[in-house]
């Protein structure tokens, strides 16, 4: 993650420090207790990006091995498969495609007398993608054995097609309801700004007593527990 991400990153974090150390304490010491967890922010959305990028690299990886398939069934060796699908995800991806690096990179290995099983290997541990795996696996076995590499590499594709159009609905039927979580933790903040406007000091009593204070902490710990819980709700992967 590039540092101009990291730096939106920090600047969310530090917006969601301020929010929080009006809305449940009215103190600069508040903000600036909040400003640790700020700051260590854009490590932790770190891990949120890559498993996007990693979704994405998924999705691109999909389309690439049917690119491959249908190399191959045109009559093209693995080798020169691999080259000319490169090629075609570049018009679909353009040249900075993630897919299209890492195809990029095969074909460089290949130059320099690494086997195509190598590459595709290496590249399957490099991303880290559970279907990449299989289909490394899948094609060093197909390649020794010397049998039909076409039919089997086909036959893979549809496997692979299905479970990622299962993960597709999943992922669909699940972003309706991340977006409405993300506007729902919201609403705490809202309402509070739009009772202060409305009826000033309507809230002194919580920030300016000791019980004030305790209930206000009370009211911050079960806000942060319904966003754990939430989010591990909505996160539903699929081995």
């Amino acid at each position: 993650m590039g540092a101009g991400r990291r730096l939106l990153a920090f600047a969310g974090g530090s917006l969601a420090a301020g929010a929080a150390a009006y809305a449940f304490y009215r103190s600069f010491l508040a903000f600036a207790v909040f400003m640790i967890p700020a700051c260590v922010y854009p490590w932790a959305y770190e891990k949120t990006w890559r498993r996007e990028q990693k979704q994405r690299l998924e999705l691109q990886f999909k389309e690439a091995i049917l690119v491959m398939a249908g190399a191959l069934s045109a009559g093209y060796s693995a080798e020169n498969a691999v080259a000319v699908s490169g090629r075609e995800l570049e018009q679909l991806y353009g040249p900075q495609g993630m897919i299209v690096r890492e195809f990029r990179r095969m074909n460089e290995q290949m130059n320099l007398n690494r086997s195509v099983e190598q590459v595709i290997q290496e590249f399957a541990d490099r991303s880290g993608l559970e279907e990449a795996r299989r289909f490394a696996r899948i094609f060093r076995i197909a390649k020794r054995s010397g049998g039909g590499l076409t039919p089997v590499i086909c036959h893979t594709v549809s496997v692979m097609e299905d479970r990622s159009q299962v993960k597709e609905e999943i992922r669909t039927m699940t972003s309706s309801v991340q977006f409405e979580q993300k506007i729902m933790n919201g609403i705490p903040f809202l309402m509070i700004f739009y009772i202060d406007m409305t009826s000033p000091g309507f809230f002194g009593v919580m920030y300016e007593t000791v019980l004030g204070r305790l209930i206000m902490t009370g009211c911050l710990a079960v806000y942060l527990l319904s966003m754990v819980l939430s989010r591990k709700i909505l996160d539903i992967r699929m081995a």
